[in-house]
């Protein structure tokens, strides 16, 4: 397995402005909706020497949920479905951190939604890093992982004459993270 470059050791932070943190799911069994939330901050603290050694650690404001209809957004802000008045953040902290390949890694830890938390595995490519033009160290990550969204209490539908549901139970998550190197970080 290829090193990480040591300068890539220390925190990294999410660019909200470049990070995309969003889900999709079938909608009356033929068709998709997407949607992602806006207010994200997560760390990276990566330890080159050993990998294993890293972290990650995510906060989303459920508030911030966005499926480009505002009706949707707010019945997805009830009790019916986050029910974000009670449980305004979602947050993920990884356990356990493994490198697979050259620039893939697996990312174990802990989703909690809703006040359930569950353990996840997310795979997540490493893009790369380049220098931006604000002179900023810059590393990119994408993946994305099914849950089922019944497992964090999310269980609200309305059956079909079909028989099936209106919104399926299988939530494909979507990672496109953009982290800055802090100050501190990149000395």
């Amino acid at each position: 397995m290829p090193d990480i470059d040591p300068s890539y050791s220390g925190e990294w932070r999410f660019d909200p402005t470049h990070t995309r943190l969003g889900f999709s799911t079938r909608h009356a069994m033929v068709t998709k909706v997407r949607g992602a939330f806006n207010d994200v901050e997560g760390v990276i603290s990566v330890n080159a020497q050993d990998p294993t050694e890293s972290a990650v650690k995510v906060t989303i404001k459920v508030a911030s949920i966005d499926t480009r209809n505002a009706q949707r957004d707010e019945h997805l802000r009830t009790n019916d479905f986050f029910d974000a008045p009670h449980f305004p953040e979602i947050t993920f902290e990884s356990t356990r951190i493994d490198q697979v390949e050259e620039s893939s890694f697996i990312v174990n830890g802990q989703l909690t939604i809703r006040g359930v938390t569950r353990e996840i595995a997310v795979p997540l490519e490493f893009v790369g890093v380049e220098r931006d033009p604000m002179g900023n160290l810059r590393a990119g990550f994408e993946g994305s992982r099914r849950i089922d969204r019944k497992d964090f209490g999310l269980n609200w539908n309305v059956a079909l004459d079909s028989g099936g549901v209106l919104v399926s139970d299988r939530i494909l998550l979507e990672f496109e993270i953009s982290a800055v190197k802090t100050e501190a970080s990149q000395n």
